[in-house]
């Protein structure tokens, strides 16, 4: 078992240090700290302990007896009796349980596996939400700026007779929009803080290293689809669970035939006063070999039962589980090609109408019309670049969810 508890070590990364500035360090204070995960390490610890207990002897009988009215024999009266015995359950009994434990420990452990696995995932879906704010308070602030700017050129050219006040009162009213949405998003970062610094245990207002940008990951079609059922914590705890099972089966057929026991008797005798004879008040030693008859069979069938009806739910709960990471991968798949697709066109959309964007402001400069259509393109660059830094954070949090299902971490 100390094996066990050294992979434990080297799968968690218990020797963590220097400041947290990647994503990959974040995960690793979350292993080290969520109670969560911790808790299901511990089950995996009280799992172990388990082993021993059903692999061991059980306890011996002692039991003394003392005769009150004393038994009179030949060479004296028995005064009182020790009597030791050690029961031995049926061949192989203890084997079968140790199995049985060991196997459930081992399921135990891949538990924590997808415990672990699952918090990754959990930490990426809370880490990527703060990159895409960041980005969206400063588009709003660069936003704010450009609208100002705009105010002060719609001013001039009204004061130049080229344009109309209505044009600097409509930037005025963008301007206030943009105002209340930087100070709305602002207000978010806070929640989104305390949800990211829970997951790592932390206090609520530790400060937390946001990446400036994020790489698009192009990845293979059919990306880890064949280990998809091949190396998941999920369905390897499943598989334990059948081979526990199995042996929780073979434990109670054992369990349902004969125990034999050996054991020692001692009576101390004492001595005779109205005769002299050999072995006069000679103590008793008395070896003694038992067997227990199990005729009441409907506990030892009904555990057979038990262990074979459990096999058969973990057959299905594999099932089970095998199919929803099957049809889990195509929506993951889809929605990761769908955010590529999105992003690539934001970009593109972005490019397009910053061009527009400058043959109309070079217009409006000339001319001091259209300045409806100035704003009009500016508020619609605004809205792909918001629209590409979500879409930059749903692609990394569903890449994030690919690698739990396919336990890329395990």
């Amino acid at each position: 078992m100390k094996k066990f508890i050294l992979i434990i070590c080297i799968a968690m990364g218990f020797h963590f240090s220097g400041n947290a500035q990647t994503l990959e360090d974040y995960f690793q204070i979350a292993a080290e700290n969520n109670p969560g995960l911790l808790a299901k390490y511990k089950n995996f610890e009280a799992a172990i302990q388990r082993v021993t207990q059903v692999s061991t002897l059980p306890d011996p009988n002692l039991s003394f007896g003392y005769f009150i009215s004393p038994v009179e024999t030949r060479v004296g009266p028995q005064q009182a009796r020790f009597s030791l015995t050690q029961m031995f359950p049926w061949f192989g009994t203890l084997s079968a349980q140790k199995d049985a434990a060991s196997l459930l420990a081992e399921a135990k452990y891949q538990e924590f596996l997808d415990a672990r696995n699952k918090l990754y995932y959990q930490v990426a879906a809370s880490y990527y939400p703060l990159y895409e704010l960041e980005k969206l308070i400063s588009i709003e602030a660069e936003n704010q700026r450009i609208l100002s700017s705009y105010k002060e050129i719609a001013t001039v050219q009204f004061q130049n007779d080229k344009g109309s006040m209505v044009d600097a009162l409509r930037v005025d009213i963008m301007l206030k929009d943009a105002t209340t949405e930087l100070s709305i998003l602002n207000q978010k970062k806070k929640p989104l803080e305390t949800r990211f610094n829970k997951l790592l245990n932390r206090d609520e207002n530790e400060s937390i290293e946001i990446i400036d940008s994020l790489q698009i990951k192009r990845i293979i079609p059919d990306f880890r689809k064949d280990s998809l059922l091949l190396a998941n914590p999920l369905l390897e705890e499943l598989d334990l669970k059948v081979q526990a099972s199995q042996a929780q089966e073979r434990a109670a057929i054992k369990q349902g035939l004969p125990k034999f026991g050996v054991g020692l008797d001692y009576v101390i005798v004492g001595e005779r006063t109205d005769a002299t004879i050999s072995d006069n008040g000679k103590d008793v030693l008395m070896p003694m070999v038992t067997m227990s008859l199990p005729i009441f069979r409907g506990k030892y069938k009904a555990a057979q039962n038990e262990a074979q009806l459990m096999q058969e739910s973990y057959e299905f709960q594999k099932e089970e589980v095998s199919n929803r990471l099957i049809s889990s991968y195509e929506m993951i798949w889809f929605e990761i090609q769908k955010q590529l697709k999105l992003i690539e066109l934001f970009e593109e959309q972005i490019q397009e109408s910053e061009q527009s964007l400058n043959l109309l402001f070079s217009a409006y400069s000339n001319s001091g019309k259209e300045f409806e259509e100035v704003l009009r393109m500016q508020q619609q660059i605004l809205k792909y670049q918001r629209l590409k830094a979500t879409a930059l954070s749903d692609y990394h949090i569903t890449l994030a969810e690919l690698d739990y299902i396919t336990a890329k971490n395990k």
